[in-house]
């Protein structure tokens, strides 16, 4: 049976319970644009675009999430992914009752901690049932993340990588 997350931080020394699970409040580019350009779009918890000398910009907040080895619950990564206008269309039009045989195309647009180079690693975009936020998956490649969404990733990867995100 898949036991319980928890270990003790070696940064803190605090017992930290639960499969991490850290999340970005916007997209990246959103944040790295002027406050004009920010007043002139939209951010809410799912949903973000703006609009910029190189045209408009949409993104969803989704979640990947990669396996830990004997750990029940998976490490969550809340974060960003660019759509093209038509499926940022799609997914608001279908939001309350998705369709699951849709799979939209985007880009990573985080740059998550510990990992080198997140931003703009392509991934699917999976709608869930019950106002769940989608599933991303990325497309194959050499990333790191990629190769640890893949196989999972051990207990002390995990410890690692959740201490980067809680202490730096």
């Amino acid at each position: 049976m898949a036991g319980i997350f928890s270990f003790k931080c070696s940064s803190c020394d605090k017992i930290h319970e639960g499969s991490p699970s850290f999340g970005f409040n916007a997209p990246d580019p959103y944040l790295d644009q002027s406050e004009d350009v920010k007043e002139q779009g939209k951010l809410t918890e799912d949903l973000c675009f703006y609009t910029d000398e190189d045209g408009t910009h949409y993104f969803v907040r989704a979640v990947m999430e990669i396996s830990i080895d004997g750990v029940s619950e998976p490490f969550t990564w809340g974060v960003w992914s660019s759509l093209s206008k038509s499926s940022y269309d799609r997914y608001v039009e279908t939001y309350d009752n998705p369709d699951l045989k849709d799979c939209f195309f985007g880009y990573l647009s985080n740059y998550l901690p510990y990992y080198k180079n997140t931003y703009a690693l392509k991934l699917e975009v999976q709608p869930q049932e019950n106002n769940q936020r989608p599933q991303l998956v990325p497309h194959e490649s050499e990333h790191q993340l990629v190769i640890d969404f893949k196989n999972g990733i051990n207990i002390s990867r995990a410890q690692e990588i959740a201490e980067k995100c809680m202490h730096s």
